[in-house]
């Protein structure tokens, strides 16, 4: 009899009114990219990690089963308080986060050398970029009252999200298709 074990996170689905703009956040400003996707019959996208041959970590779905019950598409993450990824540039991030207009806060966990960045994709959903700070250069996380990250305090503001086109006319991000 085979084992039953869980080897890690395969993918995260996320639902969206705004496929572009979740996409301009999640290639734009994350820096993953669009991957082939099967055609479900509804608007969606697969986001894979940047590195040749990562895997699709992120998938977005819009249109009709994007909508919830009462017929529209719900926000945040409800229950689940956040998604982890493993990340390297802290700064770089940061440069990104401003760059793009986007709020974050910053975090040290205590007796580790793990600095988290917290920011949110246009749909509401909290992430905690985790670092090995041993191996990042520059200042540690900003632990100050006002850039400081706490459970449970949302900093969530939608209408800072701009487009994927608006970011690269600016210079915030590169066009990876010219």
């Amino acid at each position: 009899m085979t084992s039953a074990i869980t080897h890690g996170l395969f993918h995260l689905a996320i639902k969206t009114a705004d496929l572009p703009r979740t996409l301009a956040f999640w290639v734009g400003v994350m820096g993953l990219r669009e991957v082939a996707r099967p055609d479900f019959g509804y608007p969606g996208a697969w986001l894979a990690c940047g590195h040749p041959g990562g895997q699709a970590i992120v998938h977005v779905y819009a249109g009709g089963p994007a909508l919830g019950d009462a017929g529209h598409v719900p926000s945040g993450t409800g229950a689940i308080d956040h998604v982890s990824l493993s990340c390297s540039g802290y700064h770089a991030h940061i440069a990104r986060f401003r760059a793009a207009g986007l709020e974050w806060r910053e975090f040290l966990v205590p007796g580790t050398t793990l600095w988290q960045l917290f920011v949110y994709d246009p749909s509401g959903v909290q992430l905690e970029l985790t670092f090995e700070g041993a191996a990042e250069d520059g200042a540690p996380p900003d632990m100050s009252p006002a850039r400081s990250y706490r459970a449970g305090r949302s900093f969530f503001d939608p209408s800072c999200y701009p487009s994927l086109s608006i970011l690269q006319r600016s210079g915030a991000i590169p066009d990876e298709t010219a």
